[in-house]
């Protein structure tokens, strides 16, 4: 297939290797161009995952098997797109891929991690613990090879893990490189990063150590995690005996993000799921304004919502505060059923942050058309946006979407 049919993929999450995967199943060649140093995106980071709540390594590496063998998809990791010319259905791309520093000879034995004397802040735990300079970004990495941060590695100063290597699979001279690209369609799977809950001034994250975000707390009770699947409060290290779930942190606000972003009522009834697998004599309280949840999932949400030591409480917290003594935590809010203020005292707090789309910070490769919260509209010109790309949505409906997105790829360069 001649080189200008090949199908650009944006974003290596489960967005982006699903199209890939499909359209390159399908017989058409795909790149993938992720800026992370591993493919997987949010649902890697993720402890369990609808609708089958197992962990997301049984679905990722489905799709790294059909990934690795499949000589119609090309993949780059560290990567982003810098420059694009041309017009519907020839376009010019030109990839900046990032230096990782350790090459294919890498067989990921850890010997190197052993001889590095420099930490850093694990990014993929969300700064809740440490790596060296040289890590691998998680247990089931793709691709399984390790890379450095040169932000705080010494390079050639130290170079102790150079010598560590048996398989010279450390090159501290690596240079960027440019890789040019003909495409005939792209497919614009950027994904979403968790909204800054540091913004939301009576929410206090940031404050107080046992504020913690959704996504952290989804860390926090992963086995890989940086507790090892232990929900722990960060400021001890104590297992929390009560926890408030605060909905809404930064979404359908209009001076955050106006969007409901659909999955968040649900995340935090799993989250509630997990505390009392731990701990069934765990209190849990759910402040929310609405509950969303969609169709298939009600019956889930009933079921975790009926079980004891279990509140459900329907009004928009208005602060918290905390006890310097204890690290506990009083939450206030008010009772839209009852009118009644309620302060509820809690070890741990969870800030339900919503899904704000990577594509509203304006470094996208393309001019597209945008909604009021940044979801991207596809222009139909051979520019296809999908799944947290185009709305907030859940995993499985993330790759329904992108198998759509595939044909609409393989429809936009075979009509030309």
């Amino acid at each position: 297939m001649a080189e200008e049919k090949r199908i650009l993929v944006v974003g290596g999450g489960i967005s982006g290797m699903t199209t890939a995967i499909e359209a390159a199943e399908a017989g058409y060649k795909t790149v993938i161009v992720e800026k992370n140093p591993y493919l997987g995106g949010r649902v890697a980071q993720m402890n369990k995952y609808f609708p089958k709540l197992c962990p997301p390594y049984c679905g990722m590496e489905i799709n790294f098997r059909r990934i690795r063998p499949n000589r119609n998809i090309r993949y780059y990791t560290l990567a982003q797109v810098d420059k694009v010319t041309g017009g519907d259905g020839s376009y010019q791309v030109s990839v900046k891929v990032q230096p990782r520093y350790v090459n294919a000879k890498c067989t990921a034995c850890g010997k190197c991690v052993e001889a590095c004397p420099v930490e850093r802040l694990n990014d993929f735990n969300l700064g809740m613990d440490k790596t060296k300079a040289i890590y691998l970004p998680h247990e089931m990495a793709f691709p399984m090879r390790y890379v450095i941060d040169m932000s705080v590695c010494k390079g050639k100063a130290c170079a102790k893990c150079v010598a560590a290597c048996a398989y010279n699979a450390i090159d501290l001279e690596m240079k960027p490189e440019t890789v040019d690209l003909n495409v005939g369609a792209m497919v614009l799977a950027t994904g979403w990063n968790p909204y800054d809950a540091a913004k939301i001034d009576n929410l206090e994250f940031g404050k107080y150590k046992n504020v913690v975000t959704n996504v952290m707390m989804e860390r926090l009770a992963a086995p890989n995690g940086p507790t090892g699947g232990k929900i722990q409060r960060p400021s001890d290290g104590k297992a929390p005996e009560s926890i408030a779930f605060v909905q809404c942190a930064g979404s359908r606000d209009e001076n955050h993000m106006a969007h409901c972003s659909s999955i968040c009522c649900l995340a935090t009834f799993k989250h509630i799921a997990y505390l009392h697998e731990l701990n069934p004599n765990a209190q849990a309280y759910m402040f929310y304004i609405d509950l969303r949840a969609q169709g298939k999932y009600e019956k889930f949400v009933q079921t975790v919502s009926a079980q004891p030591n279990t509140t459900l409480i329907k009004g928009k917290v208005a602060k918290i505060t905390e006890d310097p003594a204890t690290g506990k935590l009083t939450v206030t809010a008010e009772n839209a059923v009852t009118g009644e203020k309620v302060h509820q005292t809690v070890d741990l707090v969870v800030l339900a942050t919503g899904m704000d789309p990577t594509a509203r910070e304006g470094r996208l490769p393309v001019a597209v058309e945008q909604d009021i919260s940044g979801f991207i509209v596809s222009n139909g010109t051979g520019i296809i946006s999908t799944g947290v790309a185009r709305k907030p949505t859940d995993v499985a409906s993330c790759t329904q979407d992108a198998t759509g997105a595939a044909l609409k790829a393989i429809q936009s360069i075979v009509r030309r």
